[in-house]
């Protein structure tokens, strides 16, 4: 029994040694190294001298005091800072006093000038005879006769030569007419002269984009082409039963006249068979464009009685080109969202950054994108297709700018000066040195620069001559 035990216990105690001997060469390998390691940090610090000692513990007290890294002030290029939207704030405000000082200033040498009579008499000389209203009515014959012209294309009562032909005097009426109307008419204010020769120009960019598509989907017909191609025809939205759902136009079904008048009053210049249509028709955005038309025209014309007329001594070129600034909002952000709204009209891109231009072609090409569109797309581009080379189509499109800024001044004024034309045609000399000399912000200070300056200028000559015209010689008759 006693030898049994004894066995068995030194079997255990064989079994425990084996296991704490494992466990202890384990510790030994784990105190080894540590103490190697403590006989190298010992040995570092027996190496250590004190001039060392010194600065690690100057090191260490800077860390803990440090306030100063390495960095370049904010106003630096090297920075990378770039959020000055408070910068941008105190511009705002010293726009806004500035205004109001000489808005001020006028009030107290001059009184108050705006008189809503007088804004009434502009259009209506004659309560009972409304010449512009009915010159605009009129314009009606012309958007009828494009519509038969081309249902007789399409049907091949006549040939694409006489149908070019009758589409051309068509459009050469649109211009012509209403300018001789204009120009023999004494009863036509100028003001008057301006919106409905605004009207006719605006159709007569319609109707030639009008003209062009319907030629390009006869031509894809001819070819025997089933659908239209992207450029020609995107989907439209329409409701049916409540529900909304994805349709297109093929033609010759678009020459109705639910379809041309659509595209009348739609705010773009150029035509597609299936415009991009909104689901539906926001009551409450439509109600802000509201309001917003209705203020900011008071403000305009409030601005153009008071701190504007010719003969008083102020500096008018930045009443001018604020008012301009608040003409911009007014006509292609209130009132062109207004219609679009009115109308589903899906496109809402009528301006881009042009307040970014850094060159001149960058901003006459992001201001007025309506335009711009109609230029690139039935001007410029059929004339690189032509054999124009590039510099010859931007020649082109200038000219013809140049030449509808005139029309809508000199017809109205019954005057022809052309400074609208030599200031448009100005541009292009301009351009060339913005672009070759300037870049960045020097580049967009210089487009600021023209249009605080240069549209004033062209705006105050056409005012000068209008005046020296009409009230100084009729002053002289009056004195003799």
């Amino acid at each position: 029994m006693g030898d049994r035990s004894e066995k068995g216990s030194g079997k255990h105690k064989r079994r425990t040694t084996i296991a704490g001997d494992a466990v202890r060469a384990h510790q030994v390998k784990r105190g080894g190294a540590e103490t190697l390691r403590g006989q190298v940090k010992e040995k570092e610090q027996r190496h250590e001298t004190p001039a060392n000692k010194h600065n690690n513990h100057r090191d260490a007290g800077d860390d803990a005091f440090s306030c100063h890294k390495l960095q370049e002030s904010l106003l630096s290029s090297n920075s990378g800072y770039s959020n000055y939207r408070g910068v941008l704030n105190w511009c705002v405000v010293m726009l806004v006093l500035s205004n109001a000082r000489l808005v001020l200033e006028n009030l107290i040498k001059y009184g108050v000038l705006v008189d809503p009579i007088q804004i009434i008499s502009l259009f209506l000389k004659d309560p009972y005879s409304w010449p512009a209203l009915c010159l605009i009515i009129v314009s009606n014959v012309f958007i009828m006769a494009a519509l038969y012209i081309e249902r007789k294309l399409s049907v091949g009562s006549i040939s694409e030569g006489t149908g070019t032909f009758l589409h051309c005097i068509n459009l050469a009426a649109l211009l012509f007419v209403p300018a001789g109307t204009v120009l023999i008419l004494t009863s036509i204010t100028p003001v008057g002269g301006v919106l409905a020769l605004s009207v006719f120009t605006i159709l007569f960019l319609k109707l030639y984009s009008y003209r062009d598509v319907n030629k390009w989907c006869r031509e894809i017909r001819h070819a025997k082409a089933r659908t239209l191609s992207r450029s020609h025809s995107c989907p439209s939205v329409h409701k049916a039963n409540g529900t909304t759902g994805y349709t297109h136009v093929i033609y010759p079904a678009n020459l109705t006249h639910r379809d041309i008048y659509y595209f009348i009053f739609v705010p773009t210049l150029c035509y597609e068979l299936n415009f991009p249509r909104s689901p539906r028709i926001r009551k409450r955005f439509l109600l802000r464009r509201l309001l917003e038309m209705v203020f900011l025209m008071q403000l305009i014309l409030g601005l153009i009685q008071q701190v504007s007329p010719p003969l008083l001594p102020v500096p008018l070129q930045v009443p001018n080109h604020f008012i301009w600034l608040i003409f911009f909002y007014w006509y292609f952000h209130s009132s062109m969202n207004f219609v679009a709204e009115l109308m589903q009209f899906g496109d809402r891109e009528f301006y881009r950054d042009w307040w970014n231009s850094e060159t001149i072609p960058y901003f006459w090409s992001n201001w007025n994108i309506p335009v711009h569109k109609w230029c690139l797309r039935h001007f410029y581009k059929p004339m690189l297709v032509k054999g124009v080379n590039k510099l010859g189509a931007q020649l082109a499109v200038f000219f013809l700018s140049a030449f509808f800024h005139e029309y809508l001044v000199s017809v109205p004024l019954k005057m022809f000066r052309l400074w609208a034309f030599l200031g448009m045609m100005a541009q292009i000399p301009l351009a060339y040195f913005v672009g070759r000399f300037l870049r960045g912000n020097y580049g967009n200070a210089a487009v600021w620069m023209s249009l605080i300056i240069g549209q004033p200028i062209a705006v105050l000559m056409y005012v000068h001559d209008y005046y020296v015209l009409h009230y100084e010689s009729a002053a002289e008759n009056t004195a003799a």
